[in-house]
């Protein structure tokens, strides 16, 4: 299978189109803005239904969720759950995306490659000090109220414990807290993947350990492969695939063996699930997770990936039904269709306009300004990484490293 064509620009808003029929594929800025833009809205999608089944979903809505829909509890959003008092819904960003804009920040300070001790220096600041409008808290807040806890735990572990970055991880909830805003990672090392997969490790390692750096590791290596020039969904899990380890590879290539027998998400939604049950310590009941769960293993993974990488193969690539296939998913599934759609954003498929354009009004947000931002740092940072590596090869020449054959 390979992805359908895209059928118009990435960044879904008509001042910003630069593609032609002459131009043979998605440009860096395109899949950037493709990869970001389809990130926040597949996560504004997945957040009025998270944490709950299919079936459920299927119920709350009378029938599968096809666009942006309002809060599961209505207008009583602010107190029906009060551990999480958030607007999902109504086409609000959730924390994934508010955390993807803040990494994006540290790369436009630090304009270079990252690292473990850039999240200690540089995020964990952005989250305690500087207000920002919250979605779904619809009003100005720092971050760090809005944050959930395995993320809060890197203001504790970093600010207030001084922890190592390169450790603090150790000890967090084992979840998808820090792969759920890797995909920065990925594009900065576009059509890169074992290069995003090594920097996503180290800068996840200041937020995660085990199969939860894991797939952080993972995701943005898919995210790398996805902007490569003849990039296919099939390619993207390739990769995944050559570089997981443990858990993580075994669950990526039990549930995409099981997505190539379905073309449509509704079918394939039970049979996704049951693939990565032996390897999700969550369990069946979501909201009440086994006493095993969250805990670090190499025979388990996270949910999020596997499922993202599942439903961009039976979607073939297409944005559109890979996000809506993650949203009827249930469960995580505002992360899960945020890495959905960020993938499927950088392979060339495009975000649906009417769904960016609402996003970005109930928001309140500049979806495609980060893509601008992350676009100009990318390129610098190649250039970084070309003088480097041009001084590596002429030092290596100078002391003889070079065979006479070379």
């Amino acid at each position: 299978m390979s992805p359908k064509p895209p059928q118009q620009n990435l960044s879904a808003k008509p001042p910003q189109q630069n593609l032609s029929p002459d131009t043979p594929c998605p440009t860096l800025e395109d899949r950037i803005t493709g990869a970001l833009v389809g990130a926040a809205v597949g996560d504004a999608l997945g957040g009025p239904v998270e944490g709950y089944s299919p079936d459920q979903i299927l119920e709350r809505h009378a029938g599968r969720v096809h666009g942006i829909v309002g809060p599961w509890n209505g207008d009583a959003w602010r107190t029906a759950r009060p551990i999480a008092p958030y607007h999902k819904g109504d086409g609000h960003v959730t924390d994934d995306t508010l955390m993807t804009h803040a990494l994006i920040r540290v790369y436009a300070t630090v304009r270079d490659h990252l690292d473990a001790y850039a999240v200690a220096d540089h995020l964990v600041p952005d989250l305690m000090t500087t207000p920002r409008w919250i979605p779904e808290l619809e009003q100005e807040a720092l971050p760090l109220h809005r944050i959930f806890l395995a993320e809060k735990w890197l203001v504790t572990r970093l600010h207030y414990a001084h922890a190592d970055p390169r450790e603090a991880g150790v000890g967090n909830i084992v979840n998808c807290g820090a792969a759920m805003y890797m995909a920065p990672v990925g594009l900065v090392n576009a059509a890169n993947p074992r290069a995003a997969y090594a920097e996503a490790l180290d800068i996840a390692g200041a937020h995660q350990s085990s199969y939860g750096r894991e797939a952080a590791g993972v995701f943005a290596a898919a995210v790398a492969a996805a902007c490569a020039p003849d990039a296919t969904p099939e390619t993207v899990v390739a990769h995944c695939l050559s570089l997981a380890k443990d858990g993580t590879r075994t669950a990526i290539e039990k549930v995409c063996e099981a997505a190539t027998h379905h073309t449509t998400f509704e079918s394939a939604l039970t049979p996704l699930r049951e693939a990565v049950t032996p390897y999700d310590t969550v369990g069946p009941d979501y909201r009440n997770p086994s006493l095993g769960a969250r805990r670090p293993s190499r025979l388990h993974a996270i949910e999020e990936l596997p499922i993202a990488l599942g439903m961009l193969l039976v979607a073939d690539g297409d944005y559109r039904d890979a996000v809506l296939g993650a949203v009827n998913y249930g469960r995580d599934c505002d992360s899960i269709a945020t890495m959905a759609g960020a993938i499927a954003g950088a392979l060339g498929s495009p975000v649906p306009e009417t769904w960016s354009k609402t996003v970005a009004e109930a928001s309140r947000l500049d979806l495609w300004e980060p893509a601008r931002t992350l676009t100009e740092v990318t390129r610098e940072i190649h250039d970084h990484d070309i003088h480097r590596r041009r001084a590596h090869e002429a030092a290596f020449t100078e002391i003889g490293g070079l065979r006479c054959s070379d």
